[in-house]
């Protein structure tokens, strides 16, 4: 086993939870899971699997993660951030094992990887940015930066590299559930444009790609005309970069992720800017 603690945040993940756990067996010298009041049996299959379980109302993903970093005595020498739809290959843990070992005592103190999307249950290989975060950190170094959407690791000090090999990220939760996590995500990313549009959040992040796509987003995404850059930005995934590749599967991802979500997060900036309502982050799907 690797000297390192995984942090795995849930809520109702049930359906999830056993094949993460699966996928780490063996590898991780202790899993940490931060329950914010499931109602199924993801407690009883965390704690049947070895997990150490704690439960803490959820407030945002950020301070649900950095408080199990400040409550849970963590003592490894490496902790891993990991979701409960989220899996690693034999051949991550294979290339995680000798990075670990490398950097054990030098100024490496995080480690970037992205992921392979399922959709559908289907593998997207075609047109979509993979989800990529510093996931590995020595303990004490990283923290999760406080914002409503993008939330992403950042380091005291030192530096981080990437992973060769990516993790699998599979929810087998139907397209009901997307939908509702993507209306909920919508808020979040409209809080988290307000918040940036008023001054009150920076783009900063420790990874260089990160922080690109960060800055595309606010920079260059943002600068066009509400509801067309969703059509924009389908047509750029789905067409040129050839997401039509994928079939049906990816045709339903890139329209409901690029057209329909983002028109979506539109919407809600414009009630916004419409009615300046004070917010709160409400709803809890994790």
């Amino acid at each position: 086993m690797e000297d390192v603690t995984f942090i795995i945040l849930t809520k109702n993940e049930e359906i999830n939870l056993l094949d993460c756990l699966k996928s780490i067996e063996g590898f991780a010298k202790r899993v940490v899971v931060i329950d914010s009041g499931s109602t199924d049996k993801t407690c009883e299959i965390a704690k049947e699997n070895g997990a150490d379980v704690y439960i803490h109302p959820f407030e945002n993903y950020a301070r649900q993660f950095n408080w199990g970093i400040d409550n849970t005595e963590i003592d490894t020498k490496w902790t891993f951030r990991l979701d409960a739809d989220e899996r690693l290959t034999l051949e991550l843990r294979k290339e995680l094992n000798g990075l670990m070992r490398q950097h054990a005592d030098d100024d490496v103190n995080g480690v970037t990887m992205e992921a392979w999307l399922y959709f559908m249950g289907k593998k997207i290989k075609h047109g979509c940015h993979n989800k990529r975060k510093i996931m590995l950190f020595k303990t004490g170094i990283g923290r999760i930066e406080d914002r409503k959407m993008d939330e992403h690791t950042i380091l005291s000090k030192g530096r981080s590299i990437s992973c060769k090999e990516r993790f699998i990220h599979y929810d087998f939760k139907d397209m009901t559930h997307w939908v509702n996590k993507m209306n909920w995500y919508a808020t979040r990313e409209m809080q988290d444009y307000i918040e940036y549009k008023n001054g009150l959040r920076t783009t900063v992040s420790d990874d260089t790609k990160i922080s690109a796509t960060r800055w595309k987003k606010f920079r260059i995404y943002y600068k066009f005309p509400a509801f067309l850059r969703s059509w924009l930005l389908f047509v750029y995934y789905y067409i040129l970069r050839m997401g039509f590749m994928d079939g049906k599967e990816g045709f339903v991802y890139h329209w409901m992720y690029h057209r329909w979500y983002r028109t979506l997060v539109d919407a809600k900036i414009l009630e916004q800017e419409k009615y300046n309502r004070s917010f709160e982050a409400t709803g809890d799907l994790k």
